[in-house]
Order: structure tokens, then C-alpha cells, then sequence
């Protein structure tokens, strides 16, 4: 039997694509992304049952929502087939799936019970998850409850489906969270150390394939990645590689699993020494309180692409050279060549908003972001990712001064506008997921 742990705590990052919004999607291309200081946390406890009963549950909560629990229970599949996870009914509460939560379990343990090193379901024990996401990933003014440590983990005061998203990265930094922690409680460390190169690729594997089946399709997988590895430019890995998979709860899901992520043909591309942010620079993030739907918007890129191949591949030549520039230029602290490189993604994007029909760069947007960057202090700005109305990003000098007159700047335009824009806490970070210290009151209190 593996050794086990009493408790284990993973985190994972947010993340902001500054250049490289939808020809990442492509393998011909890359995109920079850099990770978040906000973090989703998970945190582990073992289930101790009463005497002579036995138990076969795992309990997932996120205490900062209402009545926002899911409960477990796990049985193995025949045939190689893993380990099927199935919702148990509370009783005393209206029934809600969660299903990045569910594909995750059905992934993870699937992938610990069919390694070849003889772990089996016994390996299994009943614990809780307790997952903890930093503030600045949801659009909120509920105030801290004076119970909250820190109050760095608010209660939000509704259900996790009414949540408005500042659009940091959540699902992707909660999969590779929930798959860290469950790795690190339930495998010895001869088997999963996530402090090693071996540890961090598992981790990355797992974690895209459960986050792609959670989401119903094979996306780029640069949120992940950034999750994983922090900052860093990414080109995508081959569809292929997971598009085989069989559903969970059918034989051969284990092997599979674990056959797909041990796989030497993993082919993306993930260069750590091309992102760095010199210092006296910082990335910050505009919350406007809007979020965007960014699956119909790529379906109208797609869409235009398709029905315009030479514009839109000379188009997204030229975002794939501001993604080189634009790095380089962030690594050195090049203030000119940044504000160049980040207004050339912004009019490509907006460029592409245009031609598809897809409000990338919306207008609103675009007359908040030009008067930022008439402020001193203010190097360049961008509407990251697929665009919209997600948190917008801004690279500032790192002076409590610049800070003031952004902050004080979106007070006043927010009043004048009639919109709720505020300059969120979270800061451009370069590391990736990381086992957390185990500082049993600062978590068990939560």
C-alpha cells in the first residue's frame, strides 16, 4: 500500500494570454501567456470512518459559495476500465453536478488505479477536497465574512453558477489543482513528485485531458499549460493525442488513460526562457465586470477564416511575430518596443473583430484602454485571450504613484461611463503549479 498522507495542499495559477488570441489554437502558431498571482488551492483531508463502517466516498466542497458540495462515491470498471465516479444524492439540498469536478475524479483515479506499478482501488481512500480560489477570479462586491483568515478566500454569497468571472483562467487552474492534490494524496512520491520535470509533465498531460473532456472539445490547452508551468510560449500539442480516448465507466478507459499520458508523442511546445518581466515592470488586470462567451466567438473566427484563408493567414503571420517581439521586449524591459508590440496585437485583434464579426476588442474597451495609456506609467495595454469583455490587461511601471492614477482614473470612468471597472489585486507571475507548505490552522480553518 502506498504511503499516505494526512493532508496535501496544490496550487495552480490564473493566467493572461497577452499576444497570440486564437491562432493559438492553431499548431502553426504560439501564443505568450503569462501566469496569474491568483491561485486556485486544494486542499485534502482524509475521511476518518467510525469504527466497522466501510466507506467508498470522496467529498469535494468549495466553501466560499453556497451550498456548493459534491459527494462521491467510486466503484472499479471491469476490464481495465479504471474507476467510475457517480454524484450521490445529499438529500437535504437541491441535486448539482459539477462536471470539471466529476471528469476530473473519473481522469485522475482512473489514471492512479491503472499504473503498472500494481496500485489498486484499496489505494483509494474515503477524503475530502476543499477547494479555495483566490478573489480576484470572480466580479464581485460581497465583503469578507470576519471568520475568513486573511480574508483572502471571500464568501461570495451565492451559488458557484451565479458567479460572474473575471475570466482569469478558473477551470483550467481548478482542473490542474484538483488533479495535483489527488496525485500528491493518493501516490507515493517514487510515483508523483511535483517538484520534478517527470512530475510536472505528468501533471500537464493529465490535466489537459481531463480539462478537454470536461469542456467537451480539444482546445489549445495554453491555460493548462500556464497552470502548470507558469509563464512560458506555448504551441499547442496535436488533437490527436486525446481525440481516441474512450468515455469513462467503459472498459479500457484506465489503460488508456494511463497509456495517452505516459506517451512519449506528447508534441507541444513550452519555452520557459523566452518569458520574463524585467524589473520596475508589472502585468496588471481591469476587471469590467462583464465576461465573455468565448466559444461562439471562436466559431465566427473559424468561420471567417475559413471563408478568407489568405487575409486571415497574413493576419495571423503578423500576431505570431508580435508574440516573439512582444516577449523579448517584456524580458528586456524595452518601454518603446512594448507599447508598439502590445498596440499592434491590439489592432490585429481588432482587425479580426471586424472582419468576423466578433466582438474581440469591443468598442468600449478600446476608448477605456486608449485613455489608460495616456496615463504616466502606463507602457501598453491589451484585451487578452479571445477578447471581450474579460479582464483587460495592462503592463505598468512597478511605483505606488502609477498605481494611484490608474486606480483613481477607472474611479472616475467608471462614474462617468456608468460601468464598474476596478484595477484587481492579482499580479503577472512567472511560476506554475507548486505543492503549498502544510500549515494545518492557516487551512483547516476554512
Amino acid at each position: 500500500m502506498p504511503e499516505h498522507k494526512n493532508s496535501s495542499v496544490v496550487s495552480a495559477p490564473g493566467k493572461v494570454l497577452l499576444a497570440g488570441g486564437y491562432i493559438v489554437l492553431d499548431r502553426d502558431y504560439s501564443g505568450l501567456v503569462f501566469g496569474l498571482s491568483a491561485r486556485i488551492n486544494v486542499v485534502s483531508h482524509p475521511i476518518q470512518p467510525t469504527q466497522g463502517v466501510h466507506l467508498t466516498e470522496i467529498v469535494v466542497e468549495s466553501p466560499q459559495f453556497d451550498d456548493d458540495s459534491w459527494v462521491y462515491g467510486y466503484t472499479p470498471v471491469e476490464g481495465h476500465g479504471g474507476v467510475k465516479v457517480t454524484q450521490l444524492d445529499p438529500g437535504t439540498k437541491p441535486f448539482k453536478p459539477n462536471h470539471f469536478v466529476e471528469t476530473t475524479l473519473n481522469y485522475v483515479l482512473s489514471y492512479i488505479v491503472s499504473l503498472p506499478a500494481k496500485q489498486t482501488l484499496s489505494s483509494i481512500h474515503p477524503a475530502k477536497f476543499t477547494i479555495l480560489a483566490d478573489n480576484d477570479y470572480y466580479s464581485t462586491t460581497t465583503t469578507t465574512s470576519p471568520s475568513t483568515p486573511q480574508r483572502r478566500f471571500r464568501h461570495l454569497g451565492q451559488t458557484i453558477s451565479k458567479a460572474n468571472k473575471t475570466g482569469l483562467g478558473s477551470s483550467a487552474a481548478l482542473v490542474t489543482s484538483l488533479t495535483g492534490c489527488l496525485l500528491s494524496h493518493y501516490l507515493p512520491r517514487s510515483l508523483f513528485d511535483l517538484s520534478t520535470p517527470s512530475g510536472r509533465c505528468t501533471l500537464h498531460n493529465l490535466s489537459q485531458a481531463a480539462h478537454c473532456a470536461a469542456q467537451g472539445k480539444i482546445g489549445s490547452g495554453f491555460d493548462v499549460a500556464s497552470a502548470v508551468y507558469g509563464s512560458c510560449v506555448y504551441r499547442r500539442f496535436s488533437p490527436s493525442l486525446l481525440s481516441a480516448l474512450p468515455p469513462p465507466g467503459t472498459r479500457g478507459f484506465g489503460r488508456a488513460v494511463v497509456e495517452t499520458v505516459n506517451s512519449p508523442d506528447w508534441d507541444q511546445e513550452i519555452s520557459k526562457e523566452e518569458t520574463d518581466l524585467a524589473e520596475g515592470l508589472k502585468i496588471r488586470m481591469v476587471d469590467v465586470t462583464g465576461g465573455t462567451a468565448t466559444v461562439s466567438m471562436v466559431k465566427l473566427v473559424n468561420a471567417w477564416r475559413e471563408g478568407n484563408k489568405a487575409e486571415a493567414d497574413g493576419l495571423f503571420a503578423e500576431l505570431e511575430g508580435e508574440v516573439k517581439v512582444l516577449a523579448g521586449a517584456l524580458k528586456v524591459g524595452d518601454g518603446q518596443a512594448i507599447k508598439r508590440a502590445m498596440g499592434e496585437v491590439r489592432r490585429l485583434m481588432k482587425r479580426m473583430g471586424v472582419e468576423s464579426g466578433a466582438e474581440i476588442e469591443p468598442d468600449s474597451q478600446t476608448k477605456m484602454l486608449d485613455e489608460l495609456e495616456g496615463l504616466e506609467g502606463v507602457v501598453g495595454s491589451v484585451v487578452p485571450g479571445a477578447g471581450g469583455y474579460d479582464a483587460a490587461a495592462l503592463v505598468i511601471r512597478d511605483d505606488e504613484g502609477t498605481v494611484g492614477r490608474v486606480e483613481r482614473f477607472l474611479g472616475e470612468y467608471s462614474q462617468r461611463e456608468g460601468v464598474k471597472a476596478r484595477l484587481l489585486d492579482v499580479l503577472g507571475e512567472v511560476e506554475g503549479a507548486r505543492l503549498e507548505s502544510w500549515d494545518g490552522g492557516r487551512w483547516q480553518e476554512l
